[in-house]
């Protein structure tokens, strides 16, 4: 019974990471491109998986690390081919699934439990501080990891943290005009 539910949970986290990145990398970026045809970065300005990261990290815990892996996998294979064996790839793997939950942790530890419960409503406000904060976080690993110039670290933090709030809004209208339906 239980590994149905990490399945379902991988499944799920995964395609949705997925989904978010071709998204992301076949509709955002050519238009990007289009309206920033100088900019000098290959980095999106919207990044949409950063926001499923942090759900996924808020809803699933620890468990998200796990069921994010293969569609983060799958999107650095995409992305790179077969450099996503290369050594800070695999790195910029790990950054990209165990930061948000860390984080997570690090205020559950500190007094500041954001993980849902059912006798609190979700403070989404401190789910976009921590978003915000991990993006710090992943930005910096990330362009370490890669080498990267202080433009693609700018690049990855303004990607992350809009692509956190664009995805937010838009579940939270999305919620609002089922909830208008019913």
């Amino acid at each position: 019974m239980q590994l149905k539910g990490w399945a379902l949970d991988t499944v799920l986290a995964s395609s949705a990471y997925f989904a978010a990145s071709i998204l992301t990398f076949e509709v955002l970026m050519p238009l990007q491109n289009v309206f920033f045809p100088e900019y000098p970065s290959h980095a999106s300005l919207l990044f949409l998986p950063h926001g499923v990261r942090v759900l996924a990290a808020w809803l699933l815990g620890w468990r998200a690390i796990f069921a994010l892996l293969p569609g983060v996998f799958l999107v650095f294979a995409m992305v790179g081919g077969w450099d996503v064996f290369l050594p800070n790839r695999l790195l910029a793997i790990g950054i990209a699934v165990t930061t948000v939950p860390a984080v997570l942790y690090a205020c559950k530890w500190a007094g500041w439990d954001l993980f849902p419960s059912p006798d609190r409503k979700p403070c989404w406000l401190c789910i976009m501080v921590v978003g915000i904060v991990t993006s710090f976080l992943v930005s910096a690993l990330t362009n370490m990891a890669f080498g990267s110039s202080m433009a693609e670290y700018i690049a990855f933090l303004i990607g992350d943290i809009s692509g956190l709030f664009f995805l937010m809004l838009g579940l939270y209208l999305t919620f609002r005009f089922i909830d208008r339906r019913s």
